[in-house]
């Protein structure tokens, strides 16, 4: 994979897998994944965000349950138990449950819209607060990294990227509220998918792991959610990178992949559908080729219940009124003179979603670094994982030896 990395002034380049680089010695942006190999600690960054093993407050921080199928679901929840074996399990037992985000609601349980059957109990929201599904790698003595999943995807899309930049950061990886091993409440039972309400979890789940300072890396859709709340929180961020987030004018309106699961009736049965809803949504965005034991992971929450494909509808709703108006007050923040978050913009050129055209002219105009990736598409975590942690690796700011 070949990557080029421009600013106004400066550019980075990567060539092949194996990441030989060229780096003009006279620049400030000279990064190497090779040049970050030991650190001394840095005394701003807490030494552990919490749940990196039991804590002693046990009602944030939790052991993640076995996966158990319930409630409604086309499959019968026949997937959701496996022998302990599968990727999903392995995946499974990596995670913890962090609590975080006050539910709201009547507290009545949720039934299906379509039959108006009562669902199983994951199927129901927390009493109090949101679980979310967090995996975690590296020493908690690093500067931490959170990894931030698209729409539709999960934390699993950043497998290949957690071990590369465990080395010298502390990464964290979570499900939103709705995805993946999160809880996923249906709508009007606690959370309603809104992008407000997923800027205000994003919040608290931050408040909650307890960092005061940390960098971003988030995919897709999500972006604009991430980058409404780093607007009000700049003090907690060191760094952004943004992967092929929609950014132009033309990026507002979803393709007819995700679309689909807003439209009435349809929506709810497509999105009910495990092929359509993870293996389709993520290997039509770009070259991106799923092997089976992936793709079993990503169907996981829908073969276990059918909150995921509700979840899914929702969400794909509230995109489809709120993403025009999201997307402009994430252009008009990244270019505003008070912005001082330092921002990466990784585009996968292959992104069959999100057309190229305006990224470089926004880029120059805002005086954010660009990192074209020429071989890839919409999920760069899943096309190249292993490269996009080194790029990551290279690009954020390693304060505690003044690189900037």
């Amino acid at each position: 994979m070949a990557v080029h990395i421009s600013s106004p002034s400066h550019s980075i380049s990567f060539q092949s897998h194996n990441f030989p680089h060229r780096f003009p010695t006279s620049s400030p942006l000279s990064l190497s994944p090779g040049s970050i190999k030991s650190r001394t600690p840095n005394p701003r960054i807490k030494k552990s965000l919490g749940f990196s093993c039991r804590s002693s407050n046990e009602d944030f921080y939790i052991d993640a349950p076995e996966s158990v199928g319930d409630g409604f679901s086309f499959s019968g929840g026949k997937y959701s138990i496996g022998d302990g074996t599968s990727p999903a399990d392995e995946w499974f037992k990596k995670g913890k449950f962090v609590k975080a985000h006050p539910v709201s609601g009547t507290g009545e349980k949720a039934k299906d819209p379509i039959f108006g059957l009562t669902m199983g109990g994951s199927s129901q929201a927390s009493a109090d607060l949101f679980r979310w599904f967090c995996v975690e790698s590296g020493s908690a003595d690093n500067p931490p990294i959170i990894l931030i999943h698209g729409f539709p995807s999960q934390a699993y899309s950043y497998r290949k990227v957690l071990p590369i930049l465990a080395k010298n950061y502390f990464v964290i990886a979570f499900d939103w509220i709705g995805f993946g091993f999160s809880d996923k409440p249906l709508p009007k039972n606690g959370f309603d998918y809104t992008l407000d309400e997923y800027v205000s979890s994003l919040e608290s789940l931050i408040d909650q792991l307890g960092t005061s300072k940390v960098s971003f890396v988030v995919q897709g859709y999500f972006a604009p959610v991430v980058v409404k709340y780093a607007s009000s929180h700049q003090e907690k961020i060191n760094d952004l990178i943004l992967l092929n987030p929609p950014i132009t004018a033309k990026h507002a309106s979803l393709p007819s992949t995700l679309s689909i699961f807003s439209n009435f009736l349809l929506g709810e049965i497509f999105s009910q559908d495990p092929l359509r809803a993870s293996d389709k949504a993520l290997t039509s965005a770009g070259p991106y080729k799923m092997k089976e034991d992936d793709a079993m992971v990503y169907r996981r929450p829908y073969l276990t219940s059918g909150s995921s494909g509700f979840a899914l509808n929702a969400i794909s709703r509230s995109m489809k009124k709120e993403l025009k108006n999201y997307i402009e007050d994430m252009r008009n923040t990244l270019m505003d003179d008070s912005w001082k978050v330092q921002t990466t913009v990784c585009w996968g050129q292959r992104d069959r979603w999100l057309s190229y055209d305006g990224v470089v002219d926004f880029c120059n105009n805002s005086k954010h670094r660009l990192v074209e990736l020429p071989m890839v598409g919409h999920y760069v975590q899943e096309d190249s994982g292993e490269e996009l942690g080194q790029v990551i690796a290279g690009l954020i700011r390693k304060r505690s030896f003044g690189i900037s």
